[in-house]
C-alpha cells in the first residue's frame, strides 16, 4: 500500500457562497492525508498554481462538482516520486500539470485535440484521476475529499496520473510553467488549433483575463494584427502596451464595425459571446473558449454563417494536445516571442485564496499565482 503524508490545502467546502470571499470563506485551507502514488502516478511538490475562472465557476456554483474539494488545475511543481511503469517523467523534474488528461485510446483522443478526451472529462466530472483512484482525506475519519480536473493543484503537493503532465527545462519559471497547463494551453491553443492563425489574419480578443490575454500574446508573438476588446479601461491599456494594435470596450468595437479572421471569446458570457460573431469578418471564425452558466443562451443571426461563410468553433483546453503543444509553447517563450511572465498581476500565499477569487472575479487582475515556499 503507498504511504500517506501529510499536506495542505484549499479545500471548497460549499458553493455558492455570499461574496466578498474574504468574508464568507468557502475555501478553507486545512491538512490532509494523500496516500502516494499507485501505478502510472506521480508525487508533485506544488510550486506555483494559478487563479482561474474555471476555479471560480465552481466556487460560485455555475459549474457544481462534487464537494468537498480540493480545488487548482493550473499548475507546476517538482516529480517528487514515481509509481511503477512512469517511464516519462522522473524524480527532479519540472512539470506542468494539465486539466484534462487523455487516455490515448478513446475515439475523442484520435481527433488531434479537436475533441476532449471521454475518460478523462469522466473522471473529471467524478472527482477522481483518469484511472478513477482518489488519494485525498481528512485525517482521521474526516472523509474523503475529491480531486479537482485531474490536479487540485491550490496544496503543497499532489498525486497525480502520469497522462496528467508535461515535462519542462528546470529554467522555466515555476509560475510560467503554470500558465502553460492552463491560460497558455486554452487561449494561445485555441488560436492556433482551432482558429489556425497565420502571420496575415488579423485577430480580435473579446475578454482580457488570463487566457485572453495567453491568446493575445500568442498572436502578436506569431505577427498576428490583434484587436483587443474589454470593457474595462486598465486592461485596454495593458493589451496596447503588449502589441495590440487597437483595444476598444465592446461599444466601441461593435459602433466601428472592428472586423476580425479570428474572434477568441474568452469571457464566458452569453453578451460576450454576441460581441464575438458581431465582429466576425468575410469567411471568420468564433473560436469560444468561454464557459458560460448552465442554459446561458446567445442570439446570433444565422444568415451570416451561410452568406458570410462564416464559422463557430467551440475549444476544449485550446483543441490541444498538451504533450505536443507544451513544448511548442515553452520553444516559444524561450524565443522571446511569447512573454508570459506578463501575465501574473501577483503572487499571493495559499492563505489569501479567499481574497484572490474575489479579486478574479472583479475582474481586476490577469492572473494570480499562489507560489509555495522551496521546502
Amino acid at each position: 500500500m503507498p504511504t500517506s503524508r501529510t499536506i495542505r490545502g484549499a479545500v471548497l467546502n460549499r458553493m455558492g457562497a455570499e461574496t466578498p470571499y474574504a468574508r464568507s470563506r468557502p475555501l478553507t485551507v486545512e491538512e490532509l492525508e494523500l496516500t502516494g502514488p499507485g501505478p502510472g502516478e506521480l508525487l508533485i511538490r506544488i510550486e506555483a498554481a494559478g487563479l482561474c475562472h474555471s476555479d471560480l465557476s465552481v466556487v460560485n456554483g455555475s459549474r457544481p462538482r462534487p464537494l468537498p474539494m480540493l480545488l487548482g488545475h493550473e499548475a507546476a511543481g517538482i516529480v517528487e516520486e514515481v509509481g511503477a511503469g512512469v517511464e516519462s517523467v522522473a524524480p527532479g523534474q519540472r512539470v506542468v500539470m494539465t486539466f484534462l488528461p487523455r487516455c490515448g485510446e478513446c475515439a475523442a483522443c484520435a481527433t488531434e485535440g479537436r475533441l476532449p478526451c471521454e475518460r478523462g472529462s469522466a473522471a473529471n466530472a467524478a472527482g477522481t484521476l483518469l484511472t478513477g483512484t482518489r488519494h485525498l482525506n481528512r485525517p482521521g475519519s474526516g472523509g474523503r475529499v475529491q480531486h479537482h480536473l485531474g490536479v487540485s493543484g491550490f496544496a503543497t503537493h499532489a498525486v497525480v496520473d502520469e497522462r496528467s503532465v508535461v515535462p519542462v527545462g528546470s529554467d522555466v519559471p515555476p509560475a510560467v510553467a503554470a500558465l502553460l497547463g492552463c491560460a497558455v494551453l486554452t487561449g494561445g491553443g485555441a488560436l492556433l488549433n482551432a482558429g489556425r492563425i497565420t502571420p496575415e489574419t488579423t485577430v480580435a480578443v473579446v475578454g482580457l483575463g488570463g487566457v485572453g490575454m495567453a491568446g493575445l500574446l500568442t498572436a502578436v508573438g506569431m505577427g498576428c494584427r490583434v484587436i483587443a476588446v474589454d470593457a474595462q479601461e486598465s486592461k485596454l491599456a495593458t493589451a496596447l502596451e503588449w502589441g495590440a494594435v487597437e483595444a476598444l470596450t465592446p461599444r466601441e468595437a461593435l459602433e466601428r464595425k472592428a472586423e476580425a479572421g479570428v474572434v477568441l471569446e474568452a469571457v464566458g458570457h452569453p453578451r460576450a459571446f454576441e460581441t464575438a460573431f458581431r465582429l466576425l469578418g468575410l469567411g471568420g471564425t468564433v473560436v469560444t473558449v468561454g464557459l458560460p452558466a448552465p442554459g446561458a443562451t446567445a442570439e446570433i443571426e444565422p444568415l451570416q454563417l451561410t452568406a458570410r461563410a462564416q464559422t463557430v468553433v467551440g475549444s476544449y483546453l485550446g483543441s490541444a494536445v498538451p504533450k505536443r503543444d507544451v513544448p511548442a509553447f515553452e520553444k516559444l517563450w524561450r524565443e522571446g516571442r511569447l512573454p508570459l511572465e506578463r501575465l501574473v498581476s501577483r503572487t499571493i500565499a495559499l492563505e489569501e485564496i479567499n481574497e484572490g477569487m474575489d479579486a478574479l472575479a472583479s475582474g481586476e487582475v490577469i492572473r494570480q499565482v499562489v507560489t509555495f515556499d522551496a521546502g
